[in-house]
């Protein structure tokens, strides 16, 4: 099956993947870089009536459409369930930097961010739009037609861009935000990833040291073929020199569990190995996998048919009871997307996972920590942006690595503040800290382990193994194995989920 055409067909309103060949050593394509966002479905929300007497998400104004089948959550939500306090009364990453970089960026990221602040209490965003290769066209929302940036391409990725500025914001609402903004090519659209790669260089240059960057982005190993091991070094370069200045590097682990693309016309068909994708494999980033936060709330399936034969959803597989907290690893069936992870094929054993060698063997093995991405249990993002596309401002819930990414960066952000006001320099290379012997990860993460929710083997949350949909409708295992999760590191959520006061306390200490 093709997973990238299942994936759009399952989130009928999802956002779009955006597929750029890179230029490679002698002007080959070789590759595609797509944002790891998700978008509940507006299908999934209608307005209130009397009949809705359990309600999952309720959007908040202008929009307050509701959805008896989808959770969602607010920011002071987020915060509580992994430790931080009121978003309203915080004062969480004061006098840090978190850049942020996405292709096209967002032209109402400003605006929207304001809104979003308002609207959930919290203090005047300090928000910066960057464009250091010229500003995107945001006159084409399309793509200019059928240009290898693709149809809707500055529309979804507008609505990464919020999703990422928004809830790093959630977590560090205090810390100067910066957002990134390249060009993507038009027609040839071979600048997609050296673009953003040359961004990051920019911003290294002209940020502090100690900034924090987060890419929700990623492009499978197998499609750069051959030239894989010359092109990471090209780009590790980059890396190599912020962390030489004392900055930090995680990007989001991808969204299809372990499958990924082969070398191929826009990357577009399913391999038939397990996959994982740059730049999150990269040594010198730390990678942030995804789980799904169940809090006061657990998912009750008794039939593993998410849609009924009609569209409409089946509530014997979204059933769910109130009350409950659990954090099981990221794999939502009824859309064929989970978390990625898994053991690199161009990067051998690095000395940092030394400790979990017996899990990674000869490879370096992603995710490294992991944290919130459902799209089912996802975060309230606001848009106004390409009401040509998107019609009148509004809320939508997002999911997806991308999530995470962003917010574990500013969770980093404020432990480098907490450093900072202990005389201490910023952490830098957190894989090198996070790995050690003398790191209480007892004390940082929460360990993500197998869950079982009602009676159906989709319910039984233990691996990223996609999950297909076949002609009767109904979800089963996709050929390709995915990795278990376990009692300690694995393959799917790495450490676990960093607890916000001892993972600050921690790396304050280190």
């Amino acid at each position: 099956m093709n997973k990238t055409a299942y994936l759009a067909t399952a989130l009928a309103t999802a956002v779009t993947s955006l597929a750029l060949p890179l230029a490679a050593p002698g002007g080959a394509a070789l590759a595609a870089v797509h944002p790891f966002a998700a978008r509940a479905p507006e299908a999934q929300f209608h307005e209130r009536t009397a009949a809705d007497t359990t309600v999952a998400c309720t959007r908040p104004a202008p929009d307050g459409r509701v959805s008896t089948t989808i959770h969602c959550y607010t920011p002071d939500q987020i915060r509580s369930f992994y430790g931080l306090g009121p978003l309203a009364t915080t004062k969480d990453g004061a006098g840090q930097t978190i850049v942020l970089v996405d292709s096209y960026g967002s032209p109402t990221a400003a605006d929207d961010l304001k809104f979003f602040a308002s609207t959930f209490d919290g203090p005047a965003p300090d928000f910066e739009a960057a464009f250091p290769q010229g500003h995107p066209d945001y006159k084409n929302a399309t793509g200019n037609g059928s240009g290898q940036s693709g149809p809707t391409a500055a529309d979804g990725w507008a609505g990464e861009a919020n999703l990422d500025v928004q809830w790093a914001y959630a977590i560090a609402p205090k810390a100067h935000i910066v957002l990134v903004a390249t060009p993507p090519a038009e027609t040839q659209g071979v600048q997609g990833l050296p673009n953003l790669m040359k961004a990051i260089d920019w911003a290294i240059a002209k940020y502090p040291s100690g900034t924090v960057f987060s890419m929700s982005f990623g492009t499978d190993e197998q499609a750069f073929g051959g030239a894989a091991k010359q092109q990471f070094d090209r780009f590790d370069a980059t890396f190599k020199r912020g962390l030489a200045k004392g900055d930090t590097f995680f990007a989001s682990s991808g969204d299809t569990g372990s499958v990924g693309v082969t070398r191929s016309h826009r990357a577009s068909t399913a391999g038939s190995t397990p996959e994982v994708s740059y730049p999150n494999v990269s040594p010198y980033v730390t990678s942030v996998g995804g789980t799904q936060v169940q809090s006061d709330w657990t998912w009750n399936p008794t039939q593993d048919k998410p849609f009924n034969d009609d569209g409409s959803r089946n509530p014997l597989y979204w059933g769910w009871t109130s009350g409950g907290s659990t954090e099981p690893v990221w794999n939502e069936s009824w859309a064929g997307i989970a978390t990625g992870g898994g053991l690199s094929t161009v990067y051998g054993p690095q000395s940092f996972q030394d400790s979990v060698r017996g899990v990674v063997g000869q490879h370096r093995g992603v995710p490294d920590l992991a944290w919130d991405a459902a799209v089912n249990g996802g975060v309230l993002v606001f848009h106004s942006y390409f009401p040509e596309i998107e019609g009148n401002p509004a809320w939508g819930v997002f999911g997806g690595t991308s999530a995470s990414s962003p917010q574990v960066a500013a969770l980093t952000a404020i432990a480098n503040a907490s450093r900072k006001a202990a005389g201490k320099a910023p952490i830098g290379d957190l894989n090198k800290v996070i790995y050690a012997a003398t790191f209480d990860r007892g004390a940082a993460f929460r360990d993500v382990v197998p869950h079982t929710y009602g009676t159906t083997p989709s319910g039984v949350l233990q691996n990223n193994r996609i999950w297909d949909t076949g002609a009767d409708g109904f979800v089963t295992p996709d050929p390709v194995p995915g990795y278990p999760t376990t009692t300690g590191y694995d393959l799917t959520t790495g450490w676990g989920s960093p607890y916000a006061p001892g993972y600050v306390t921690q790396l304050t200490a280190h």
